[in-house]
């Protein structure tokens, strides 16, 4: 339903995780009967989790230990990873810089140039630790960057931004044809960001394998504040839903939906899910693990944009390791430990089974979701306070 904003100008009211809630149904079930198994471009996941291509959260350590823990880890092919032989140096130094000098710090840090032969040794390091290899790089340095990681064995690209569009106009350079790229891909795409029905049917088009939904989330990400762009979670995630089965009904071609930024507890995972996500990439509940290579920060990938960053250090607190973060066991309350059962529980009080079963549950706008009933833990800043 479309809101009068003034005479000249409509919009259409979008909700965030925090403004809506899954509504249980006639059934339960067992969460050991849950099936949390995802697939895509070939390949099958024992979780429908995937971590941000971000270089305070994933490297080849925490990028494998994902991967044995049933998810799977993206690292950013233009990064620190990429730009330093020795890169946990250069992540100790971020770590010391003053709050005020972090975003300069992170731009000096970030001029390096790329090594291609970086890429292809972390490519292999993936490879060689038997999990599936995922790489990021953006619209603007895949085809620079793209061939020493296809000859390293890269398994699956990602090819993000902020906003990615399959329709990017230029008087300055020569544009990407997504669709002609990832049609002489050897390898499974997965491309984004997007927040609109338009936007995922057109990535969806371009031949991807999933699309990532979600502009401005991200806690460190500022571009919501710098450009004034964004869409709330829930409701760009069940526009893209939308998408897919448009797509579905088009062609026969089932793309993924991947949830893209602002879920820090499993319920938001849950939530993700129930609004019509396939999977979920998640970064700074990663980075709060104790493996995670940021030394207890985070920060996006446009912190260190040279003329506009659109990101921000924040400052993160050690929680548990990445197996307590992702499947637990949990010895806190507030649903930051064990997200994976967090998301089972969820399921099975609802009664699904499978992901895609999940995806039908209802949900309901329910704007008093975390206030009410919860002053005592509110005042003593405790579970839901």
């Amino acid at each position: 339903m479309e809101i009068e904003i003034g005479r000249g100008k409509k919009g259409r009211r979008a909700y965030g995780f925090d403004e809506i809630a899954i509504v249980p149904s006639r059934r339960t079930r067992d969460p050991e009967d849950v099936d949390l198994t995802w697939r895509i471009g070939g390949h099958t996941f024992g979780l429908p989790l995937l971590a941000s291509a971000m270089d305070g959260v994933v490297d080849v350590t925490t990028a494998t230990k994902l991967g044995q823990l049933g998810g799977l880890g993206v690292l950013n092919l233009e990064g620190i990873q990429v730009r330093y032989e020795d890169a946990d140096a250069e992540l100790e130094r971020i770590s010391h810089m003053e709050p005020a000098e972090a975003t300069r710090g992170l731009q000096a840090i970030y001029q390096k140039p790329i090594d291609p032969e970086l890429i292809k040794e972390r490519v292999r390091q993936l490879k060689a630790n038997g999990v599936v290899a995922a790489g990021s790089l953006t619209p603007q340095r895949v085809r620079d960057y793209i061939t020493p990681a296809l000859d390293a064995g890269l398994d699956i690209l990602v090819i993000q931004g902020t906003v990615v569009s399959a329709e990017h106009v230029s008087t300055v350079v020569e544009p990407l044809d997504l669709k002609q790229f990832i049609s002489e891909l050897p390898i499974p795409a997965i491309v984004g960001g997007c927040a609109s029905f338009q936007a995922a049917l057109h990535l969806m088009r371009t031949g991807a394998v999933g699309v990532l939904v979600g502009v401005g989330p991200g806690a460190a990400c500022t571009t919501r504040q710098v450009i004034g762009v964004g869409v709330p979670q829930a409701t760009a995630i069940a526009d893209a839903a939308g998408a897919r089965m448009q797509h579905l009904l088009e062609t026969g071609q089932y793309v993924s939906v991947i949830a893209d930024g602002g879920m820090s507890f499993g319920g938001d995972l849950a939530k993700a899910i129930a609004c019509g996500a396939d999977a979920c990439m998640i970064g700074s509940p990663l980075a709060k693990a104790s493996e995670a290579p940021g030394h207890g920060y985070h920060w996006g990938m446009a912190t260190f944009h040279p003329t506009l960053p659109r990101g921000t250090r924040v400052k993160t607190t050690t929680i548990g390791t990445l197996e307590e973060i992702i499947s637990g066991p949990a010895h806190e309350n507030d649903g930051t430990l064990n997200l994976s059962g967090g998301l089972r529980t969820a399921m099975a009080t609802c009664g699904y089974d499978s992901i895609q079963s999940f995806q039908k549950c209802e949900v309901m706008v329910a704007p008093a979701l975390r206030s009410e009933g919860k002053k005592l833990q509110q005042a003593q800043s405790v579970g839901m306070g």
